[in-house]
């Protein structure tokens, strides 16, 4: 109710703007003590996925909270758990602002934030301050500036940083908004860089006495041959996820309208069928070989169920959020069950 009252003032604000106070506020009331007033979602069956035991399948999608500066407050929503980043080794401030946009005619929002970000060590620090004990996923990339034959440094770099810290670890190559990153997917690059992931998790398993789960999120803009090759790679060299899907560059749902042709990755209800078409078809590619968290466009239950009836285990919000607010996490859990 408290959203939906603050929604009309919020949307009159710069999109990113708002972003930032509306979790600014949310971190005073959970410090507050007032966020404990907030009814909890209703009560969903547990789900054990990637060998994790997760509360409930609703999760925050990363992106929202990329230093980990939130956490507790985020947390205080209910949500099952929460993936926070994407973080790349170095800091680095992204894209130049304006790089957010709302396109309310269509639920949509457009984001070319390029990976801002604090760098691995700030979020290290974020995380150990946090009270949070439930489940914590970390998003990982690479510095706009790495060239793609070194991203697998990157990549490799954050894992170690972050493997003690995380219940599981996604590996994004799918953001739009750094340059050639989304070459990451294709066949030889994407091998490569599973290889030594997967070789790397084993020597961090062995060293740190506990084996953390690693998923990689894709891109909604792929054919059915990418799809059946990502697939093939990700059974191939044992993964253990698949986050599915990012943003996307296609812009045929909202054509025409105001902000339709910025620059970036658009998200919210425009991507929600693209996104629920490659789980479908990514389900079908890994006969249950490894799960899927369905992302994209979640803007009522009945998404989310469209996600988990197409081959998720767990879903995501974002977008979802900024249109329907926090009641959105318990419709869903409703909805689940």
């Amino acid at each position: 109710m408290l959203y939906s009252i603050a929604k009309p003032w919020l949307f009159k604000l710069d999109a990113e703007r708002a972003h930032d106070f509306t979790l600014k506020n949310l971190k005073r009331l959970e410090r507050s003590g007032l966020l404990n007033l907030y009814p909890r979602p209703s009560r969903c069956r547990p789900r054990q996925v990637m060998g994790i035991d997760f509360p409930n399948p609703v999760g925050l999608a990363a992106g929202l909270d990329k230093n980990g500066a939130y956490i507790d407050a985020l947390a205080g929503l209910g949500f099952g758990f929460i993936e926070i980043g994407t973080i790349t080794p170095r800091p680095q401030p992204g894209n130049l602002k304006p790089r957010m946009f709302r396109i309310p005619e269509a639920q949509g929002i457009i984001n070319r934030f390029g990976f801002n970000n604090l760098g691995v060590d700030a979020l290290l620090r974020n995380v150990e301050a946090a009270k949070y004990q439930g489940i914590l996923g970390i998003n990982i990339g690479k510095n706009f500036d790495t060239p793609n034959e070194r991203a697998v440094d990157d990549y490799l770099h954050c894992l170690r940083k972050v493997y003690a810290h995380a219940h599981y670890v996604t590996v994004n190559i799918s953001s739009p908004n750094t340059k050639n990153l989304r070459a990451l997917q294709e066949k030889e690059a994407l091998a490569a860089l599973l290889l030594a992931l997967k070789a790397e998790q084993q020597v961090l398993a062995d060293q740190h006495g506990k084996y953390v789960p690693i998923a990689l999120k894709i891109a909604p803009d792929l054919d059915e041959t990418q799809i059946a090759d990502i697939a093939g790679l990700l059974m191939q060299y044992r993964f253990d996820g698949v986050v599915a899907t990012n943003t996307t560059l296609a812009r045929d749902a909202v054509q025409g309208l105001p902000h339709a042709e910025e620059a970036g990755g658009l998200s919210g209800a425009p991507v929600r069928d693209r996104s629920t078409a490659v789980i479908k078809s990514l389900a079908t590619h890994l006969a249950g070989a490894l799960p899927i968290i369905g992302v994209g466009g979640i803007l009522s239950d009945d998404d989310a169920l469209a996600k988990v009836e197409a081959g998720a285990s767990l879903v995501q919000l974002y977008s979802g959020l900024v249109y329907r607010g926090p009641v959105l996490i318990d419709e869903v859990c409703r909805k689940l069950g």
